[in-house]
């Protein structure tokens, strides 16, 4: 499904924006409209189950009167629904408080040579051909074992966005991007027991997606090897955090790094930069600029050109993510991060995957799930219930569920003694396994 606009027709929108904007009396004005299309296909126990077909279209117009801020925004981008926008931000602007860190971004931090990061790939895939390739993942999953014998479905997802960002310092920029998946969920059964697992694979590039089979495969296999798990006794043991639960156990730090929950004193690394925050074994670097990156960019929310930069260096904190607020309440320079933190490289400390770590921590937890919110981002303090597998010997005994893992951040972050080369690049914190010293592990 193509986009409904083209490139200029889209810019052209954001730049009457910030026109109308400017020439109505706002003193700084900034805008952006986008537009998405995509298509959905899901299948569940072998038919179709939804068609989805995405096409929309947004502008959002916020502009500054003497420090006080307005914002509106419209579904619609005729020349009628922009002049509205405009007037309807002027309007909320009149009656909001002033406030000194509002404003554009400096003028001199804007981005006037963004590279082509190669991020649009569009798939032109029909509902029939991504029905078969959904098909085929969930069969393949049945083919697993007898035992896998229901289905949540399997989905094929491709959509195109495009967005221009324009402001009253003359600058317009904008790019589009492509994102497909597919994915896929079972359910086994065996007895009484009854377990459900996932799999899926995302790409800027269809061709670069995991086969069909290999992801309903992955997704049979593991809600097989989840069934009939264990609870544990309560005790201290090593943890082993597989790559995709690492990568929300390092972003509860991103978080806590952002600047708005720095400046509002929400966080648990308050005063942070140059201090050992981590193990000496970590390092984190912030790269924007990866060809076809999950979360590249050339330039922010606010127009300001990225930076790659060391995060942190032999787990020491180097930098905050920070918007021109944020770094206006803070006293610090913006950081380019405005709308959020772009690809996070965590560098791997050994050549083993989860199975090498596993043999290398002998005996303790795996895990593989994590559920409900207990991070309390204010101290640190972290309660999580899991699940996963039981490791001795270096190798897998049985599954287990039923616990809860906790600690406090500052430790668990300060015992992490190795990072595998398993990396799972499917977001914007791409790290590999990572083997924490020990936690404390809740059960019976």
């Amino acid at each position: 499904m193509p986009l409904a606009l083209s490139s200029d027709q889209l810019r052209a929108v954001a730049a009457a924006a910030v026109d109308q904007a400017r020439r109505a009396g706002a003193d700084q004005c900034e805008a952006e409209a986008t537009q998405s299309a995509g298509l959905n296909v899901t299948v569940r126990m072998g038919a179709l189950e939804t068609l989805e077909h995405i096409g929309e279209q947004g502008l959002s117009v916020t502009v500054y009167l003497r420090g006080s801020k307005g914002s509106a925004s419209s579904g619609d981008l005729s020349a009628a629904a922009v002049r509205m926008a405009v007037e309807k931000a002027l309007a909320i602007a009149r009656h909001t408080g002033a406030d000194d860190c509002a404003g554009l971004a400096d003028p001199e931090r804007m981005a006037r040579d963004p590279p082509d990061l190669d991020l649009d790939h569009p798939w032109p895939i029909d509902v029939e051909a991504a029905k078969a390739l959904a098909l085929e993942a969930e069969q393949a999953a049945f083919a697993v074992d007898a035992r896998v014998d229901n289905s949540e479905g399997a989905t094929v997802s491709t959509s195109e966005n495009e967005f221009f960002y324009a402001n009253s310092h003359g600058f317009v920029g904008g790019y589009r991007g492509t994102s497909h998946s597919l994915y896929c969920a079972v359910v086994a059964q065996d007895g009484d027991s009854m377990e459900r697992d996932d799999w899926y694979t995302t790409e800027r590039t269809a061709s670069a997606l995991e086969a069909a089979a290999a992801v309903g495969r992955r997704a049979g296999e593991r809600a097989v090897a989840r069934l009939n798990p264990r609870k544990l006794a309560t005790q201290t043991a090593p943890v082993l955090l597989a790559p995709w639960i690492a990568a929300g156990f390092i972003g509860h730090a991103v978080s806590a790094l952002h600047g708005g929950a720095l400046y509002r004193k929400t966080s648990f690394l308050l005063d942070s930069v140059d201090r050992r925050v981590f193990s000496p074994c970590v390092d984190i670097l912030e790269d924007p600029f990866v060809a076809r990156g999950y979360a590249s960019a050339p330039f922010d929310a606010e127009g300001v050109a990225c930076l790659r930069r060391p995060v942190v260096e032999q787990g020491v904190v180097r930098g905050y993510f920070l918007s021109s607020y944020s770094a206006r309440k803070l006293g610090l320079p913006t950081t380019g991060n405005a709308g959020g933190n772009h690809n996070l490289l965590v560098s791997p400390t050994v050549e083993d995957d989860l199975r090498g770590l596993m043999r290398t921590m002998q005996r303790g937890l795996v895990v593989t799930e994590l559920m409900g919110q207990g991070v309390n981002m204010v101290t640190g303090d972290y309660s999580r219930g899991a699940a996963g597998f039981w490791v001795e010997g270096g190798e897998i005994v049985h599954p287990v569920s039923e616990i809860t893992i906790s600690g406090n951040l500052l430790e668990l972050y300060r015992r992490i003694v190795a990072i595998g080369h398993d990396i799972d690049r499917r977001g914007s914190k791409q790290v590999g396994s990572v083997l924490i010293e020990s936690m404390q592990i809740a059960g019976t």
